[in-house]
């Protein structure tokens, strides 16, 4: 289908961007990359009058060091994360999820800060940002302010973004040395979102998990941070009984829809085989 007719603005600076949308309101969507908002706006699920292309805006693109955290704009796209080295040597769980994403094509244009902020619980991102306890900066009429990622998602499509609001940056801190970490999803097909996936980070020391994180996708209706599955791993050696006694506390808090990737028994039971490899996978790759 053809989207509905709308007027196009390309601002070459955040403010401009923020005050085209405080003036538009609710008529006015912000775009990044396009791959959420354009198919919607093809079935007619979407209709604003005015589109804010933030592609023109230089200050939302890079990733660099800042102290010990990783600052990552929001127009950077999944290519651009797959492609740095900064990244492959603090935080290579980026690169590994941004792998994952759709294929080439999308990756090339598809954005980091477009697939962490509009709240699409499928998307990838979102969950490895909760597993890596990030910090989104957002910048609105009043100002900038930061959000934790673990306060952002509200509903599905509803974040702590406020009309008007702008997401310019993802603030990571750089995880310990010799940590391990993966992302495991399962998909109907090369390209698809997740049937189920869950990411895993984690230190060990002297044979014993010394710090773990666990983030889920697609299997509610935000990214979930399964706090009490990763205290339960927590200074255990990773045996048996004890993951077994976390995957179920991971499941526990899921409650993912019956859809076309599967009825939600299933998926539920997904999101614990995905976490059970993902610990397997972060295990091997601690140092």
């Amino acid at each position: 289908m053809i989207p509905s007719a709308f007027t196009y603005h390309r601002p070459s600076s955040v403010q401009e961007a923020v005050g085209l949308l405080a003036k538009l309101g609710d008529d006015g969507r912000a775009i990044a990359g396009g791959h959420s908002l354009i198919p919607m706006m093809k079935l007619r699920l979407a209709t604003p009058s005015h589109l804010v292309d933030l592609a023109g805006i230089a200050e939302l693109k890079g990733i660099r060091s800042d102290g010990n955290d990783i600052v990552i704009g929001a127009m950077t796209t999944q290519h651009d994360v797959v492609g740095s080295d900064l990244l492959a040597g603090k935080i290579p769980l980026l690169r590994e999820t941004a792998l994952l994403i759709a294929d080439p094509q999308v990756r090339y244009m598809g954005t980091l800060g477009g697939n962490v902020a509009n709240g699409d619980p499928g998307n990838d991102m979102p969950a490895v940002m909760l597993c890596l306890n990030a910090t989104y900066h957002v910048t609105g009429k009043g100002g900038e302010r930061r959000i934790p990622a673990r306060e952002f998602y509200q509903g599905a499509y509803f974040t702590a973004m406020e009309g008007g609001d702008v997401l310019t940056a993802v603030r990571i801190p750089v995880p310990p040395a010799g940590h391990g970490a993966a992302y495991e999803k399962l998909k109907r097909k090369v390209g698809d979102f997740a049937t189920a996936a869950a990411a895993v980070i984690l230190t060990i020391g002297g044979g014993k998990v010394s710090s773990c994180s666990i983030g889920l996708t697609n299997v509610a209706e935000t990214p979930l941070w399964a706090e009490e599955a990763a205290k339960i791993l927590t200074g255990s050696s990773l045996d048996a009984a004890t993951v077994k006694r976390a995957i179920a506390a991971a499941e526990a808090i899921t409650s993912p829809a019956s859809d076309a990737r599967g009825p939600a028994h299933y998926r539920t039971k997904m999101a614990g085989v995905m976490l059970m490899r993902a610990l397997a996978r972060a295990k091997a790759n601690a140092r």
